[in-house]
């Protein structure tokens, strides 16, 4: 017994810790400086070892240089990973980490080039340059912005190129996978062939199909928008417009007027943004912000730093959803920092240099939902929180491109102490070990050199806004994961975007809106597929309503509305009232033995799975209020799912009555030659009428009992009890069928016929309406009632 209590204990470890983890929101100050668009805005470190250890004042010299606000968090993470490294004695044992700055922030390329060129300035920088005769190796961190990367390979001296070995951390550029161009040049980030799957991924889950694209009018871009496309037209999804946005400023300047149009013109209200933030791309993106378009932009990470100073409220728009890197979060970097400099680094100052996370958990008696918070009231709840300075893709890079290098050299110490060989400082040897390096790091996460390039990169997804007192939130709504199985990639926290926005529904972004039933789609040749008309059905045909009922009940299958109700019998239950309106085509066109046969059979046994499953419902919504009070015996029942057999048995004595009939008297073929007048009609017999009777009899008795239980269970509390909507139907089910039998027996001929189909489909249409339609309103129109949450405060209120 104690094993088995263990092992349920064991099992539940991961929900018992998810239960204590709550999602991370993130803030911080806007700023209020632009950069300079001539110069290079990328900052270039050098990294070596020294055998002694380092003083608390070289900290504080990195900490103190002059750098920009905007580049700042670089040497901060740089000098965090650093110490990080020199406190652990199991890497770099006897020895320190150290780096140096060669510069940070707005450069001239030209003096770049000079600086980079080395020459006999290379001693100055790097002391451990010449080791033993031979040349060493330089380390050089290197981004964000990739052409500060690429002028290593591009502009240096081909005879100091052997002798560097340089890792980047900014967004992952194909020119920098130019291996015969950069040979000795590793990106520490994932590609990002996976962020179009993300995306459509995302607009499929909010139902949008009309999307406006504005990318960098470039390699990079142009290989994003063929993978976008192809995603999209699996999907059915449409281009409104794609600006292809030139990366040269005077062509740029010429079509400007042109960009803006198209996008104030679409009814898109979802634009994908993607491309460098230091492009004519970025310009145009902060002139739509600015001029107050507000649509919902999809982008990568790297855009959030864009956003307008423009002062917005958060109800004007859904701001930014922005994917980013999956990554842990590292503890301790706002302390560490705060430690060195409590002055200069207050909490204030840090958030204007980058995001601070703190829990998403907002107390009730500051707001409800972070759309309805007050400014005020945000600003000081945030100032209260524990927070943390949290990692950017870019500075997380940073930190893996640190422990990289350090395994690196630790690898090269160890073999030197096995062999007793001392390769330290040979550039070469360092490339054939950094290119088979894999280790975790601090914070759990593997990094494997080996198969950098060919990992996709996982993301989370974070919607971000601007407050109008000068500071912007973020909040995590979900992660993807392309290594997840397929259609099973995507998860997305309702609740989160429930307390975030106050619904979990975005605005609609199509280009029209579906048919409701009794219309199709008519499309217009050459129009787009997802722009099209609603014309009625033609008369011999009906709509698929029901089938849409059944998706949408299907695909909101983990909503409490769909949940509370027993969905598996909702399933049973929108199938069988699917062969319920299949009925009536066994009724039309040349009778024959076996349309006869089947008209009844059918109509008999499908409508006897409908109204069994409906008492099904009514006996489940019963025994959960009445009887399984703790005690009585009846408690067995709905533990054993005793009300999930109703609807075998009743069918199987259905299916006995027919089988009956059909021995004693089956429905045939036969001739009317008195109904009208000069015509002879060719008709099915129902054989026995008292089978045909019988049938009917036992659907009224199962109707008439579901009508009973129902109305004994109509006012029991839940908030999803569907006993009202039970009692409702099954009064119009035994409306229409009483009103069947007189009409029945005062006709002739086509007539009768035309009277039980009608029938068929009256009270078919009447169970689906009145069970299904007022929740399909709920959950497709008012989500914010299909939610836990609104149901705690309405009890607690």
């Amino acid at each position: 017994m104690f094993t088995l209590i263990f092992l349920f204990f064991l099992l539940n470890i991961p929900l018992l810790v998810d239960s204590f983890i709550h999602p991370r929101c993130f803030w911080r100050m806007k700023q209020n400086k632009d950069k300079d668009e001539d110069l290079l805005d990328g900052c270039i470190f050098f990294l070596r070892e020294l055998k002694e250890n380092i003083e608390k004042d070289y900290i504080n010299y990195i900490l103190n240089t002059q750098i920009s606000p905007e580049k700042i968090q670089f040497p901060l993470a740089l000098t965090f990973s650093m110490d990080e490294v020199n406190r652990n004695p199991d890497l770099l044992p006897n020895m320190s980490l150290v780096f140096e700055l060669l510069e940070c922030g707005s450069m001239n390329m030209s003096e770049l080039i000079k600086r980079i060129n080395f020459g006999e300035e290379i001693k100055d920088y790097y002391p451990n340059y010449v080791c033993k005769g031979e040349p060493g190796c330089i380390v050089l961190l290197t981004g964000p912005d990739y052409e500060t990367s690429a002028i290593f390979g591009t502009f240096i001296d081909p005879s100091i190129s052997q002798q560097i070995l340089q890792l980047t951390y900014g967004p992952f550029h194909t020119i920098l996978s130019d291996h015969e161009k950069f040979p000795y040049l590793y990106q520490m980030a994932p590609k990002d062939t996976a962020l179009p799957l993300a995306m459509v991924s995302l607009i499929l889950h909010f139902n949008w199909n009309w999307i406006g694209v504005a990318i960098s009018d470039n390699d990079q871009g142009t290989q994003f928008l063929s993978l976008l496309r192809t995603e999209m037209q699996k999907n059915t999804i449409c281009f409104s417009f794609v600006c292809m946005i030139p990366t040269k400023a005077l062509t740029y300047i010429s079509r400007a007027e042109v960009y803006y149009n198209q996008i104030i013109t679409s009814s898109a209200n979802v634009v994908i943004i993607y491309g460098d933030i230091d492009s004519t791309l970025a310009v145009s993106f902060k002139m739509w912000e600015s001029l107050g378009i507000h649509r919902i932009f999809l982008t990568t990470s790297q855009w959030d730093v864009t956003t307008s100073k423009r002062d917005s409220t958060i109800g004007s728009s859904h701001g930014i959803l922005a994917f980013t890197h999956h990554h842990s979060e590292i503890s301790g970097f706002k302390t560490f920092i705060q430690t060195l400099n409590p002055l200069k680094y207050t909490d204030e100052y840090l958030a204007r240099l980058g995001w601070m996370n703190f829990n998403c958990e907002v107390p009730a008696s500051k707001c409800k939902t972070l759309k309805h918070c007050s400014s005020n009231a945000s600003l000081q709840f945030l100032m209260e929180q524990t927070i943390d300075m949290a990692f950017s893709d870019d500075t997380y890079d940073l930190y893996n491109a640190v422990y990289t290098v350090v395994h690196v050299i630790h690898e090269m110490l160890l073999q030197q102490v096995y062999n007793g060989n001392e390769h330290h400082g040979n550039c070469l040897k360092l490339h054939s070990f950094l290119r088979k390096t894999h280790f975790t790091n601090p914070v759990g996460e593997k990094v494997n050199m080996i198969q950098r390039e060919n990992l996709q990169a996982e993301y989370d997804i974070f919607q971000i806004w601007n407050f109008p007192n000068g500071f912007e939130v973020k909040v995590k709504i979900g992660e993807f994961s392309p290594y997840f199985p397929h259609g099973q990639e995507l998860h997305l926290y309702e609740d989160v975007i429930e307390w975030a926005t106050g619904s979990r529904q975005m605005p609609p972004s199509v280009c029209s809106a579906d048919c409701g039933p009794g219309f199709r789609k008519f499309l217009q040749k050459g129009i787009s597929a997802c722009c099209f008309d609603c014309i009625p059905c033609p008369e011999n045909e009906v709509s698929n309503e029901t089938m849409l009922v059944l998706v949408v009940f299907v695909k909101h299958h983990d909503t409490p509305l769909v949940k509370a109700n027993n969905q598996n019998l909702s399933y049973i239950l929108l199938i069988s009232l699917m062969f319920c309106f299949l009925c009536p085509l066994l009724f039309i066109g040349h009778p024959s033995s076996a349309t006869c046969i089947l008209q009844q059979i059918t109509f008999g046994v499908v409508f006897t799975v409908a109204i069994s499953t409906v008492l099904a419902k009514t006996v489940t919504v019963l025994l959960a209020f009445i009887v399984i009070a703790p005690g009585r015996r009846m408690r067995f029942f709905m533990i054993s799912r005793a009300p999930n057999y109703i609807i075998a048995i009743c069918t199987l004595i259905q299916i006995i009555v027919c089988a009956i009939w059909l021995l004693v008297s089956p429905p045939s073929i036969d001739i009317d030659a008195h109904s009208e007048y000069g015509q002879i009609i060719i008709v099915c017999n129902k054989g026995s009428v008292t089978a045909f009777y019988c049938v009917l009899g036992y659907h009224g008795f199962l109707a008439f009992t579901s009508f009973i239980v129902a109305f004994l269970a109509r006012n029991l509390p839940d908030k999803f009890n569907e006993a009202k909507l039970l009692t409702f139907s099954m009064l119009l089910f035994c409306s229409v069928w009483i009103t069947f039998l007189p009409v029945y027996h005062s006709t002739k001929g086509k007539v009768m016929v035309v009277v039980e189909v009608f029938s068929i489909l009256s009270s078919s249409a009447g169970l689906l309406g009145c069970i299904f339609i007022p929740k399909c309103y709920i959950i497709l129109f008012r989500p914010e009632r299909n939610s836990l949450q609104k149901l705690r405060e309405k009890t607690s209120s």
